[in-house]
């Protein structure tokens, strides 16, 4: 049961980390190099997709590194879940206001405001990915040394 457990939150989070670090680095990138307009325009179809996955990932690989702390004892279990469910209020604290400006219909989408937002976005989705990889590390450093 422990190593299912310990499979999950390591698999779950790295997943996570994963999907946030290919934001930073490759995605969000990519469509602000198409342009201002676009970037804007398929921000909102994009943030959709990620966030269900993203939520889902967190919270998961937050309760099976709390189980684990709970069974073992171990600290970085518990450090790591701590990090990885960080994510989720800095989000809804430090990113939603963000989100919501870039997600109103009445943006327009081709202004200056909205490069500035959307490079706040990402520069705020990199603490997620900071974040996340700093979990994922607690987590593997854990069972590397079991």
């Amino acid at each position: 049961m422990t190593d299912m457990l310990q499979f999950i939150a390591v698999l779950s989070c790295t997943l996570f980390s994963g999907a946030a670090i290919y934001i930073n680095v490759a995605e969000h990138p990519a469509r602000m190099e198409c342009g201002t307009e676009l970037a804007a325009t398929v921000f909102g179809p994009s943030y959709k997709r990620a966030a269900a996955m993203q939520v889902s990932l967190a919270l998961v690989a937050t309760g099976a590194g709390l189980l684990s702390w709970w069974i073992e004892g171990k600290v970085l279990w518990l450090l790591g879940a701590m990090m990885i469910v960080a994510v989720i209020p800095f989000t809804l604290i430090a990113i939603m206001p963000t989100n919501r400006r870039l997600l109103d219909p009445r943006l327009d989408r081709s202004s200056e405001d909205t490069r500035r937002l959307l490079q706040k976005w990402g520069a705020l989705h990199a603490v997620r990915s900071l974040l996340s990889l700093a979990a994922s590390c607690m987590y593997l450093s854990v069972v590397v040394r079991s």
